[in-house]
């Protein structure tokens, strides 16, 4: 807490709010939306597919890109069972929606924003394609740039924003709006941030707490995804490797005559064993993109803690401004310097200023003091609902994270015993090739 000289008022109050969440749902790669934001009764929103173009980029040299397909339609059910309403589309970029997600940081600090998917493939194993052309990433993209779509029209706050309206429905002029916010003039400087960090006096233990937390549960999915990868890579040759015993078993039954049948049957049931690895990581690779997301999503609670810091801050310097010209007023008024100061050492070289130098100065003080507490007031109303609006989108968030983690470990576990299952049945299927022999 901080108080200014004068008076007992606190000047850096921090409340907590608690919110209720909407109904939820998920879909088949468990992505959790709250259908009750007016958005999402009005609209159905997808991103129905990816394209390749080639075309000139800024600096006029040739470049191929990926387009994204957003198909949006009235959400009211047709009545006597019509058909619905064909869906308007446009095309976007990536660039375009890293735009979008910008303008939302900057637009709404107090938000944790939900991140875009990554740009290039990351925590990968080997036998993965790592060109972000790759038509199996574009597609993890696609899904990705979907579900950052539904999650902010979920958002009870952020779903509401015009040029998020205009995102999805207006596809030219829509990047000029953006520009024209002025949003880029808000964006807090790195350097500012990285003072704010190291010299913020009285931080809320609440936001700290929820820094470290966001830093600790980054390092923790970042080593989950690097051991799905090295057993990705693992189980891949485990796989193929029984596809030796198809070759084997196969040319085995060539050289019998009673055993041949069940040899060869139990060959092609390796083989099929074998093949079935590749749409099992594949499968894999949509439960590795949602402890993704909740990786980067880290990014953004970090962001929303570092603009509070940067809030306190600014705070903590209007107070301590305001006390230190409350002092000057003081030292002028009865003539008495606290500390070595130039002005001190001047005044005892040069001799005292005359009585009417010192109510000039006196009354410029005092009109600057006044400034002052109305900045010291207008720093503390903005701490205060930062804080409120803040801490109850981080009650929201948290409460999101909680089902989604726990329901996408939860489906790959079921996964995992479903690959077992397979295995089982394949060298079940194989003994009674052998117990026919």
């Amino acid at each position: 807490m901080m108080a200014d000289s004068g008076s007992n008022e606190e000047v850096a109050v921090i409340g907590n709010t608690d919110i209720t969440s909407t109904e939820t749902e998920s879909n088949i790669i468990n992505t959790m939306v709250e259908r009750g934001t007016a958005l999402l009764r009005k609209m159905e929103i997808n991103v129905a597919e990816a394209e390749k173009r080639t075309g000139k980029n800024t600096v006029n040299m040739q470049e191929t890109y990926t387009v994204y397909l957003i198909e949006t339609r009235p959400a009211e059910t047709v009545p006597g069972g019509g058909a619905p309403a064909a869906p308007d589309t446009l095309w976007r970029r990536y660039s375009e929606f890293e735009l979008l997600r910008t303008f939302l940081l900057v637009t709404y600090p107090y938000i944790i924003i939900p991140p875009l998917p990554e740009k290039r493939a990351e925590f990968q194993w080997h036998k993965l394609a790592a060109d972000n052309l790759d038509p199996d990433f574009v597609e993890r993209r696609r899904v990705g740039l979907e579900n950052f779509l539904l999650r902010v029209a979920s958002h009870p706050v952020v779903s509401n924003d015009k040029i998020y309206f205009l995102f999805l429905t207006e596809e030219k002029g829509w990047r000029e709006a953006v520009l024209e916010t002025g949003f880029q003039d808000k964006v807090d400087s790195r350097l500012k941030s990285l003072s704010a960090m190291f010299r913020v006096k009285n931080p809320d233990k609440r936001f700290t707490a929820m820094k470290q937390y966001s830093d600790e549960l980054n390092t923790v999915i970042s080593q989950l995804l690097r051991v799905r990868a090295r057993v990705a890579d693992r189980l891949y040759g485990v796989y193929k490797v029984h596809g030796n015993y198809g070759r084997v078993f196969s040319e085995w039954s060539a050289i019998e005559k009673e055993m041949g049948d069940g040899l060869q049957s139990a060959g092609h049931h390796m083989d099929t064993y074998a093949a079935q690895i590749d749409d099992i990581l594949e499968e894999e690779e949509h439960y590795a993109d949602q402890l993704k997301e909740y990786l980067f999503y880290t990014d953004a609670v970090r962001s929303v803690c570092k603009k509070h810091e940067l809030i306190q801050y600014e705070l903590e310097m209007a107070a301590q401004e305001l006390v230190s010209k409350k002092q000057q007023r003081e030292e002028l008024a009865t003539g008495t310097v606290r500390v070595f100061s130039l002005k001190g050492m001047t005044s005892k070289l040069f001799g005292t200023e005359s009585q009417e130098q010192r109510e000039s100065r006196l009354a410029a003080l005092e009109q600057s003091i006044q400034e002052g507490e109305k900045t010291l007031k207008e720093k503390n109303t903005e701490c205060k609902e930062f804080v409120q609006m803040a801490w109850q989108d981080i009650e929201r968030f948290k409460e999101q994270k909680d089902k989604d983690l726990r329901e996408a470990l939860i489906s790959y576990a079921i996964m995992q015993i479903s690959t077992c299952k397979k295995g089982i049945q394949v060298w079940s299927n194989a003994k009674d090739c052998f117990n026919k022999m």
